[in-house]
Formats: C-alpha cells, sequence, structure tokens
C-alpha cells in the first residue's frame, strides 16, 4: 500500500532540509513501515505503534517496535511522527513528541493535506513555536525546534491530558480519543446488541471488540455464554475493553487477545459476534470484512453462529454464501444489517 505520508515524512532529509542528529536515539511516534524509512538510522530508531499489523509490518521489515506499556522517557533528540486525523488523538501525539524531546530536539511531522495537515500543522506552531513545512505527494511535513522556554506549558499539558482514558455512555464505559466511535456507542454495534440471539450459549468470541461494548452486552443478554474470547488489534482499545469488562465477568472465563483476526482464530468457538472494521487509514477495505468472516467459519464449530454488523452497501453476503451453510438478515436500520450466518452441522 502506498502511504504518501510516510514518503512526505523523510523528503527533508532526502533534500537537505533538515538532518540526522549525530547521537541518540530516535523516537517515531504512529511508526508505518515503507520503503522510505530505510532512509532512517536503523539501530538508532524507536518505533511505537499499537495496531498490531502495522507492528507486525515494521518487525518483518527489521524495525521492532517497541512493546512497553508507556513510551519511553528519553528525552530524544529527534521525533518523527504521523498524527491521526482526529483531533485530540492528533493533539496528544503532538503533545508527547513535544515532551519527549530534549532542548534543542526537533519535532517532524507529516500528514496528508485531506487529513487535517494545515490544522495540525497550526497546531505544533501553537505548541511549540516556529515551524517550517513543505508540501508533496498531497502532504505537508513540518518541524519545530523546541525550546522548552517558548513551548506553551499551558496548552502542552492541556493536550498531554486528551490521551487520557475517560468515561462516556452515562460512564459505563472508559474509553479514549483515537479508537472507533470513541466518545459514543456507534449505532451499527447498538443495533447489534439489541439483536443478539439470546440463546447464545458455550465459548464464543467478538472479533474486533475495541473498547469493550459488545462483550459487555453479550455477558448481559446472553445467560448460557460459558467462556468469550475478546479479540482486537489495536493495543490501547484491548487495554481498555478488560478495564470494562473483567469486572463484569461474573463465572464467565475471559481472554484478551492482542491479534490480527484476519490471520485466523486461536481456537474453535461455539458462536461469535462481531461489528467487522472496513478501513485502514483512510481506505475502505471491504476485504477486512471479508476477511473477518472468513475466520470466523474457519474457527466455528458444526453448527456454529456468527452474528454480525455491516453497512448496508457492503458486498458480505457473496463471502457468507460460500463459507456457511445459511445466513439471514436479522435485522435492518439507518444504514446498517445484522446478519445470522450458521455453519453446517
Amino acid at each position: 500500500m502506498i502511504d504518501p505520508a510516510l514518503e512526505t515524512l523523510f523528503m527533508p532529509f532526502a533534500t537537505g532540509a533538515l538532518a540526522w542528529p549525530e547521537a541518540g536515539d530516535i523516537l517515531f511516534l504512529q511508526a508505518r513501515m515503507g520503503a522510505a524509512l530505510r532512509a532512517a538510522p536503523k539501530d538508532r530508531l524507536v518505533c511505537r505503534q499499537g495496531f498490531l499489523p502495522f507492528a507486525q509490518a515494521l518487525s518483518v521489515g527489521g524495525f521492532a517496535p517497541n512493546q512497553d506499556a508507556k513510551t519511553p522517557a528519553g528525552p530524544f533528540p529527534m521525533i518523527l511522527t504521523l498524527p491521526p486525523r482526529q483531533r485530540d488523538e492528533a493533539r496528544f501525539v503532538l503533545a508527547e513528541a513535544v515532551a519527549h524531546a530534549a532542548a534543542g530536539g526537533m519535532v517532524v511531522a507529516s500528514v496528508g493535506n485531506n487529513e487535517g495537515a494545515r490544522s495540525i500543522e497550526a497546531d505544533l506552531a501553537s505548541l511549540a513555536g516556529s515551524v517550517t513545512s513543505l508540501s508533496k505527494n498531497k502532504c505537508r511535513v513540518f518541524w519545530a525546534r523546541i525550546d522548552k522556554n517558548k513551548t506553551d506549558q499551558v496548552l502542552l499539558a492541556e493536550w498531554l491530558a486528551l490521551g487520557e482514558p475517560r468515561r462516556i455512555s452515562d460512564a459505563r464505559f472508559l474509553s479514549r480519543p483515537g479508537l472507533f466511535a470513541w466518545d459514543r456507542i456507534d449505532a451499527g454495534s447498538a443495533l447489534l446488541a439489541e439483536n443478539l440471539p439470546a440463546d447464545l450459549a458455550g465459548h464464543g468470541a467478538d472479533l474486533g471488540c475495541g473498547f469493550g461494548y459488545l462483550g459487555a452486552e453479550i455477558l448481559a443478554r446472553c445467560p448460557k455464554v460459558t467462556a468469550l474470547d475478546l479479540y482486537e488489534a489495536e493495543r490501547d482499545a484491548l487495554m481498555l475493553a478488560e478495564q470494562n469488562i473483567a469486572p463484569l465477568a461474573g463465572k464467565v472465563k475471559l481472554d484478551f487477545l492482542w491479534h490480527d483476526v484476519t490471520t485466523g482464530l486461536r481456537r474453535d468457538y461455539d458462536f461469535i459476534v462481531s461489528n467487522p472494521p472496513f478501513h485502514v487509514l483512510k481506505a475502505d477495505r471491504a476485504d477486512l470484512g471479508q476477511g473477518f468472516i472468513a475466520a470466523g467459519a474457519k474457527a466455528l464449530k458444526a453448527g456454529g453462529r456468527m452474528v454480525l454488523v455491516a453497512n448496508q452497501h457492503l458486498p458480505y453476503e457473496a463471502t457468507l454464501g460460500a463459507l456457511f451453510a445459511r445466513h439471514s438478515v436479522l435485522a435492518g436500520a439507518d444504514g446498517y444489517k445484522i446478519i445470522e450466518a450458521v455453519t453446517k452441522s
């Protein structure tokens, strides 16, 4: 997959506008693998990435990501970052970069023009002062030298706090910016919860559990469930899911798995529930949901059931028809459809 923001991030080094620091580790927040990354000093790069497919790609490329729960303290003479589109998360990432920079260190960021590049560049300027920028590949790369005396310390503290978990949905769940539907209960997930078959039983799985909403609903609505495995590729979401759901478990055995569902599941199941993702970065990816369906079909026991929600336009029916004995639409509303699929007995 072409990654214009990553390529643009390294443009200032190729043109000579920036130089790598002579010594010290270089922190890369929101790191992603790509050919452009090979221009960086590999043995000095500390990569941070919580989305498992991206983390695995970094490992395969020889840039093993840092696995600590918290960002290494540093300070670092240079910090690279690819801020995300979500505004609060982007501001947290910028603040984290500035907070971990050494005095006189450099923060370098790259964002697509359609992903809020100008606004995020302005945010770095508000935080750190003077910013220099270049444009290419429909992206902007911008950088600032960090002078602690010129950094807006009040704004820095405010934006660092944006990354902290907070209560949503009448304080029922902990969530944080950057997660899917982080500040609300997604309408598709809510519709799926309302239509969960109450007779789901045995050992089940929630594929792409997010911060744990559907898992909590399964525990509340399906009394015959004895065990539930929660799969999630985004590490921050999985950590919050564990905090949100573990107190509700009762006698149900829970397991929380940082895992890429499209690579297959860890065991066989009596039932599977899912709100599959269908985008990575900006691209719509129907193949992601199809991968979830294929993994679910392979892992279900004979007569096992998969219940999922999807946007009405997503073409999942052909995949369901090929992999399951039968499938049917249980409900539909507000552009979503709830589908139940059953394997051969």
